[in-house]
């Protein structure tokens, strides 16, 4: 049985995900911060699945999470990091320990697992790495300097993972959702000033009038995943 292992997975996008690759038959590891929330998710998740409720930012984490997988289903076929963090500032204004913080979510994390990942993806034949990154890792969206700059590492360590292991058999993909409605998402509109006219400008900067669901970005996700665009890579 192929198996995944989703980040930031008890809630949004991560949790969307989580179920839409337990319906498309893989063994799911969820990874999330909050025991109580990945177990429902667990429970959510139409086919075997297991968590694992630990700060991705620990040191032992990545290698954990990779090893349970492992030690379940002898395979790692699919990582998906959805796990980040977000706030508010510009680049005056962004205090030092903040910044650090957000970079060990939104990137160290991210890349410590891939670093993880690889060897066991590689051993099983390749694998699929798919960093959820945003559109602000493509266009600056003023006021965010912190993710913005994280998001748009992101997509290098996708091009660079895809340039370095596509003869392993492992492709890397870059997901850029715009503004979903997430609870990222939901608590960056509560600490704007004007948290209502905040949201009525997302929405209406969108051709559709609206935010993103979290199911539409985890249907992409898993349509990456399905073995029908095995071509698709460093995208």
């Amino acid at each position: 049985m192929k198996s995944a292992i989703i980040t930031g997975a008890t809630s949004g996008i991560g949790r969307a995900t989580a179920v839409a690759l337990g319906g498309a038959g893989f063994w799911v590891l969820v990874s999330g911060r909050d025991e109580p929330r990945a177990k429902d998710v667990v429970q959510a998740i139409k086919g075997p699945a297991a968590f694992h409720a630990a700060d991705i930012t620990d040191p032992e984490t990545p290698e954990r999470l990779v090893e349970i997988t492992k030690d379940e289903t002898g395979r790692l076929d699919v990582l998906v990091n959805c796990a980040g963090v977000h706030f508010l500032a510009s680049t005056d204004e962004t205090p030092p320990v903040d910044f650090d913080l957000l970079m060990a979510t939104n990137l160290r994390a991210a890349f410590m697992l891939c670093k993880a990942a690889i060897p066991v993806m590689r051993a099983s034949g390749g694998g699929l790495i798919v960093n959820v990154s945003s559109e602000a890792g493509l266009v600056a969206v003023p006021g965010q300097v912190a993710y913005n700059v994280s998001k748009a590492a992101l997509i290098m360590l996708t091009k660079s993972i895809a340039a370095d292991h596509a003869a392993d058999g492992i492709r890397a993909v870059s997901v850029c959702p715009g503004t979903t409605k997430t609870p990222l998402v939901e608590e960056a509109i509560a600490s704007a000033p004007d948290p209502a006219e905040h949201e009525r400008r997302l929405a209406s900067s969108r051709p559709a009038g609206r935010l993103g669901r979290a199911e539409e970005i985890a249907g992409a996700i898993a349509f990456i995943a399905s073995g029908n665009v095995e071509y698709m890579t460093g995208s």
